[in-house]
């Protein structure tokens, strides 16, 4: 993620809603991936990329800093909270802050997508190949299951609660487990179906991934009763070794960790990252072997910081070759579909999240 400007020249980040240096409002512009300084105008705000109104949930629900095209009616929601399907019961206090993380890790998510150029529809305007979350929470002792089903993305709101979070990280015994994360994961799902199911790339995930006909539900079983056995290096992560359908949506997920992290170390200047412009797919015939070189001078040096400050390490992965040639598959994959970008930021449409 890169840091943008205020028109006062201050340095403003992806989550603010006003700059606390000259006390403009700002607004995020999905169409440009800018955070923009707002002007209040007839009709809506003044941007440096023209007039547009902020989104529903940002005037609202206090949960949103993105804006929509000038013109929009009153309600209509921003390019992100448009994927919403189900959200949380706001009549419980506790679950509205829940959602606003939610909603940050979600933008992110967005944010990286539109970045890389993804294919990237609602339901709302797409209801066979579009995407849509249920941002749901358990009630009683009905248990909302984070999961994908066609293009439906469920995430139970708990995730968003970061003691119980890692207590299920402890307990699942897992290296990682973060909001964004659930999010990376689950998108990647999706875009499997997008991207891969029925397609040439078929046959070449099969040769890196596994074949995905095996029996799902018996291949999760099989995982959790050797939950004890050593991770295969073989995999990205201990889950990722369950089934090819989790081996692709966990590399995926490591995939827009590493294009997104390695987006922030340029912006900042760090040694080894690449000038800004180098991004893992800001060129489709970009070098892969370079960018895993320049991640790994990089998450080495993340550790070291991390240890100096007596923290456990903020990379605690090991990228094997089998796993680098997982990657490789998931950049060209993205880099292929670079070329559907016209369809990934639409104009919203009034409705209700």
């Amino acid at each position: 993620m890169r840091n943008f400007r205020c028109r006062c020249g201050a340095t403003v980040f992806f989550d603010n809603t006003r700059c606390l240096t000259c006390g403009h409002e700002l607004g995020f512009l999905p169409e440009d991936l800018v955070l923009a300084s707002l002007e209040a105008v007839e009709g809506g705000f003044s941007t440096p990329n023209g007039v547009y109104s902020k989104c529903a949930n940002y005037v609202n629900e206090g949960v949103c800093n993105w804006m929509v095209p000038g013109g929009a009616e009153a309600g209509t929601l921003c390019q992100a909270c448009e994927l919403n399907h189900v959200i949380p019961d706001l009549s419980q206090p506790a679950n509205r802050a829940l959602w606003a993380e939610v909603e940050k890790a979600k933008r992110r998510l967005v944010y990286g997508l539109d970045r890389l150029k993804l294919p990237l529809r609602s339901k709302r305007r797409d209801p066979e190949n579009g995407l849509a979350f249920d941002i749901k929470a358990d009630v009683g002792t009905t248990r909302v299951l984070t999961g994908h089903d066609d293009g439906l993305i469920t995430l139970n709101l708990a995730e968003a609660d970061a003691p119980m979070r890692e207590k299920m990280r402890v307990a699942m015994k897992e290296r990682y487990r973060t909001l964004l994360g659930h999010f990376r994961h689950e998108v990647g799902h999706y875009y499997w179906d997008r991207l891969v199911r029925g397609t040439d790339a078929l046959e070449p995930f099969r040769v890196r991934f596994g074949d995905e006909r095996a029996d799902y539900a018996q291949a999760l079983v099989r995982h959790y009763a050797r939950a004890a056995v050593e991770p295969d290096p073989a995999f990205i992560t201990r889950y990722a070794s369950s089934h090819p359908w989790e081996d692709f949506a966990e590399t995926f997920a490591h995939y827009l960790h590493i294009d997104d992290t390695l987006e922030t170390a340029r912006e900042y200047g760090f040694p080894g990252a690449g000038p800004v412009e180098s991004g893992a797919t800001d060129d489709p015939g970009a070098d892969f072997g370079t960018v895993l070189r320049q991640w790994g001078d990089l998450t080495v040096a993340l550790n070291a910081m991390n240890r100096s400050m007596g923290l456990t390490d903020a990379y605690p992965f090991q990228l094997s070759p089998a796993v680098n040639e997982k990657l490789r598959f998931v950049h060209e994959l993205v880099s292929g579909a670079r070329s559907t970008s016209s369809a990934s930021v639409e104009a919203p449409r009034t409705a209700a999240a």
